[in-house]
């Protein structure tokens, strides 16, 4: 039996990946450039290298069955070439290629009637000032390549904003995009396995600080007509990438009902995590299930609310923990730490979840929780 898997990429997402697959009995590798990773530290063998290190990527491909990535820092090129000697490449190199360009995702899902915030490519300020003109402030200057947790992304207000955008995103592959103006952030987990099924877990509200996702709650409150249009964007959305495995879909509610998408993420997502203890299957799971042929799972929720809350770091340095003993004495509480060596402002150094029987109760316990726990 075919039970080895490879991931490239070796943080928190890997991790919780590799706690998913051992119990299913699978052999986890994993490649990634920092020695003992968060997920170096439960897989039973990393890698050290870059994530675009071709002989490295090769070499990690000749040791299992099943090849995968956890960050869209993996070099899509590279995937898709192993996919063509006949490795198992879930999701495909061709989608990351597609996704890990924000603009050319944003042209991809436009190109196939998927509703999303207008946006222009630009390649200097006379370019954005012309962005400006069509869109009126505000726009977003957004990087085009890793731009993850708020790192590519700059708000700007008015014309002042622009050198300060400038500047914060200087020297890289740039486009603009039209502020929406939302009632609510949400997110869908959905998945494909290798013979086509797909499954959606329940849609999600996210709340972000400064661009990074802090507060998940599930489900969201929405109406049933919301939650339907926003599992039928998320099912449309995988029709049209390849490969098996979850994908993380962020979305818009207009303040008019109406859903965007606003990012989608070709892997296991933060919006998903809750579903370690509030679902029937957790997305890392499924993503395992998803990537060797599995059947998928329930995507029910087990319990009536979460919330996850992300715990992010506050300043620079090693590691100092404290207080995870006690949040996890409340009840319905889970703390989950990554194990990452430094911790660094606004890096995600692990999250807490707390099922509950309302949303209210859910999110009271969360931000206890949370003040409890010093990192």
């Amino acid at each position: 039996m075919k039970k080895r898997i490879g991931i490239v990429g070796g943080g928190q997402l890997g991790r919780l990946l590799a706690e998913a697959a051992h119990p299913l009995g699978f052999h986890v590798s994993v490649l990634d450039p920092t020695p003992k990773s968060p997920a170096g530290r439960v897989a039973d063998l990393q890698i050290v290298a870059d994530y675009k290190d071709s002989m490295a990527i090769e070499k990690l491909a000749l040791e299992i069955d099943y090849l995968t990535f956890e960050i869209e820092l993996a070099d899509s090129d590279i995937l898709d070439e192993l996919q063509k000697q006949g490795i198992l490449v879930n999701p495909s190199g061709k989608t990351l290629s597609i996704i890990k360009d924000k603009f050319k995702q944003k042209k991809f899902l436009r190109k196939h009637n998927i509703p999303v915030a207008d946006f222009i490519d630009v390649k200097d300020r006379g370019d954005i000032e012309r962005a400006i003109e069509a869109f009126k402030y505000p726009v977003f200057l957004k990087a085009r390549f890793d731009a993850y947790d708020g790192r590519g992304n700059a708000l700007i207000e008015k014309p002042d904003d622009i050198e300060s955008a400038l500047l914060k995103l200087v020297d890289r592959d740039l486009y603009v995009e039209q502020y929406v103006p939302f009632k609510k952030e949400i997110a869908v987990i959905a998945a494909r396995g290798i013979d086509g099924t797909v499954v959606t877990y329940p849609a999600v509200q996210t709340i972000h600080k400064n661009n990074i996702c802090h507060v998940v709650i599930a489900p969201a409150a929405i109406n049933n007509k919301a939650r339907g249009m926003a599992r039928k964007l998320a099912e449309d959305v995988l029709k049209h990438f390849s490969g098996a495995g979850v994908f993380g879909i962020e979305m818009f509610v207009t303040h008019d009902g109406e859903i965007l998408i606003n990012e989608i993420a070709p892997r296991v997502h933060n919006s998903g995590h809750h579903t370690i203890e509030s679902s029937t299957t957790s997305q890392f799971e499924q993503h395992i299930r998803a990537i060797t042929g599995m059947p998928l799972k329930d995507t029910t929720m087990k319990i009536a609310h979460a919330v996850m809350i992300n715990i992010l770091g506050d300043r620079n340095g090693p590691v100092q923990l404290s207080g995870v003993s006690e949040a996890e004495a409340l009840p319905g509480v889970f703390v989950h730490i990554y194990d990452k060596i430094e911790t660094r402002y606004e890096r995600k150094m692990g999250h807490v979840t707390v099922v509950a029987k309302t949303a209210k109760e859910a999110m009271k316990l969360a931000k206890r929780a949370r003040s409890m726990i010093s990192i």
